[in-house]
């Protein structure tokens, strides 16, 4: 039981329909803003992490190349000083080829305008073979032979080519400035004889490393990254003081001139990008921690987190606002429903929104008139066949007497031989026997001809050769069904109203067809007529009927004898066009047609009931009201 419950009020059509736009309100702003805080997050991140990385690289990019523009200098340095003839000469002939003091002056100007001219020499030095060198700002600290240096035998080596050394290392050389060796880097180049390819000595040239820390030390990355420089067997060339790593000859994947690696320093975790120069073999690191790039990304996230949030707040605020405005009429609408549900049929919607809500409540209020009319209609409906039954009631009272007492009547003229008052006692006779019909309201139409047949068989033999009728009705209707009484009103109208009025004898004319699914009964006097003002006057009775009388039938008939015998007459008229209408409906019922002096035809339009028996009727009846 309880878990049916639950079942059931998990169900989304058992919430109210506050509960439902929340909920489609939250999704429609909250979802959205999830997914797209979650998807910018993710890319901004690849973004942020990409550009931190190419711009890095762009950095170390431009370190090497102002450290080759530096090697290149010192390279085309040695090549000057290998092409100078005094350089040549004493590479030649030694010492004797500058013992003249103005040549060994020219050739110390000539190293000393190198070391004017670039900031960044620290010395230079020539030296031959044999161990014998030259220099304005070095010399040896021992007199061991400088052939022997193993820089030296790195240059000879190299054959001519200009070789980097990095920073010297136990070497027998020094300057007058007194250089450490991690301040210098020394590069190299061995002077060959060009026919014979025999090494005539090696120029050997201090580069200051200030230049190369002016270069990298202006770059920074992040809050505590930095660039370092190692030479090709991964020793460090420039590392600044807070440098966390000495060497990364290891960490370097393989022969690539640049990536990017991870690596764990003294429990550090320490992102490197690396470019390495394939001029000078060495290779421009920058490093910084992966938590300066994370807490970058970690402020970005914030900031979306932040932007999220206020998204949500605002759309559940919009949910609860926008739910509560649309909910907030249907319930008031639901709540007026309830009301008339109990009962109360005299209350309104104000009629003050111009929105859906206030288009379904002006439907309600008008949904209400239309009910509190019809239900008004229904109740006179009612009275008024309560006042017709009693009527019909009463009126069935005298004539079981006289019906009664006409048949003694007939017995006794027929004993005395009275054969026109034995007639006409017998047309009167039959007259109420079907007009009492034994209460019955529908009769067959035959019972209703011959009723006709004697009343205008009575009033023949009053009026004599005044009246004439005809009746036009064959056999095929001998099954239909009618309401009694409704054709002795219409003719007694065009006897007192239309023969009577005319000059000579006049013709009543009765007849009977089917038209349109629709029986149609034509009584048509060829009498005095009406005017067209006195027509109009009779059709609006007629339109009006059965309309909702305050009155009772009897201050009606009061009413009517005061206005005299015309509209006394439209009576008849208009109980038949009552009683049809509020048995079959607005369409059925009595239209006329009348010109003055030349006859009037009244048409009563009946359904078309076959069956016999009350059951049949009813059941006709009732198909009929609901078309």
């Amino acid at each position: 039981m309880i878990l049916k419950q639950l079942q059931k009020s998990f169900q989304l059509n058992n919430w109210s329909i506050r509960y439902k736009l929340i909920l489609h309100f939250l999704l429609i702003s909250i979802l959205p803003s999830l997914v797209i805080g979650l998807l910018m997050g993710w890319i901004v991140n690849g973004i942020v992490e990409k550009q931190v990385n190419g711009h890095t690289m762009q950095l170390i990019d431009n370190v090497n190349k102002s450290l080759d523009y530096y090697a290149g200098n010192i390279q085309n340095i040695s090549y000057f000083i290998s092409m100078n003839p005094d350089i040549q000469a004493f590479l030649s002939e030694g010492k004797e080829a500058i013992d003249d003091d103005r040549e060994e002056y020219r050739m110390s100007k000539f190293l000393q305008g190198f070391t004017s001219l670039y900031s960044e020499v620290a010395g230079i030095i020539v030296v031959r073979s044999s161990g014998d060198y030259f220099s304005n700002e070095m010399y040896a600290r021992t007199g061991d032979s400088l052939a022997k240096e193993s820089w030296y035998r790195e240059a000879v080596q190299a054959k001519g080519i200009f070789k980097i050394i990095g920073h010297p290392a136990n070497r027998n050389v020094t300057t007058h400035s007194n250089y450490k060796d991690s301040e210098v880097v020394s590069v190299v180049r061995a002077i060959q004889d060009p026919d014979t390819q025999k090494t005539l000595g090696v120029v050997l040239i201090d580069l200051k490393l200030r230049v190369i820390a002016e270069t990298v030390r202006d770059v920074r990355l992040g809050k505590s990254g930095y660039l370092m420089v190692i030479d090709d067997k991964g020793e460090s060339i420039y590392a600044p003081k807070n440098s966390k790593v000495g060497s990364l000859g290891v960490a370097l994947p393989g022969q690539q001139l640049s990536g990017m690696f991870a690596q764990t320093v003294g429990g550090q975790k320490l992102q490197f990008i690396y470019q390495k120069s394939s001029f000078t073999n060495w290779t421009t690191v920058g490093v910084f921690a992966v938590q300066d790039s994370v807490q970058e990304i970690k402020d970005i996230n914030l900031y979306l987190v932040t932007f999220v949030f206020i998204v949500c707040m605002l759309g559940i605020a919009a949910s609860y606002y926008l739910s509560h405005s649309i909910s907030r009429p249907i319930s008031q609408l639901a709540s007026f429903m309830r009301k008339v549900e109990e009962g109360n049929m005299s209350i309104r919607i104000p009629e003050e929104r111009e929105d859906e809500i206030g288009l379904l409540g002006r439907s309600f209020n008008k949904m209400l008139s239309q009910m509190t009319r019809l239900i008004s209609q229904v109740w006179a409906e009612q009275r008024l066949k309560r006042e017709a039954e009693l009527r019909s009631l009463q009126a069935h009272i005298q004539p079981h007497f006289l019906y009664n007492t006409l048949d003694t009547i007939q017995w006794l003229a027929r004993k005395d031989g009275a054969k026109e008052a034995t007639e006409m006692v017998e047309a009167l006779s039959k007259l109420f026997r079907i007009g009492l019909s034994k209460g019955q309201e529908m009769i067959p139409l035959t019972d209703e001809i011959e009723h006709i047949r004697s009343y205008l068989k009575i009033q023949q033999t009053r009026y004599k050769d005044k009246l004439n009728y005809n009746i036009e009705v064959d056999g095929s209707f001998d099954d239909l069904f009618v309401l009694k009484l409704i054709l002795q009103p219409l003719v007694e109208n065009a006897i007192y109203h239309g023969i009577k009025e005319r000059r000579g004898p006049g013709m009543i004319t009765i007849r009977a067809i089917i038209s349109e699914e629709i029986m149609e009964l034509v009584i048509q006097d060829d009498g005095a007529g009406m005017t067209e003002a006195r027509l109009e006057a009779l059709r609006a009775v007629l339109q009006a009927a059965p309309a909702v009388h305050e009155a009772s039938a009897a201050q009606r008939t009061a009413e009517e004898r005061q206005q005299g015998q015309g509209q006394a007459a439209s009576y008849g008229l208009r109980n038949v066009q009552e009683r049809i209408r509020l048995s079959f409906g607005e369409t059925y019922g009595i239209t006329i047609e009348s010109k003055e002096k030349a006859g009037t035809t009244v048409i009563i339009k009946h359904p078309i009931i076959h069956r016999k028996g009350q059951g049949t009727h009813d059941t006709h009846m009732e198909g009929v009201n609901r078309g």
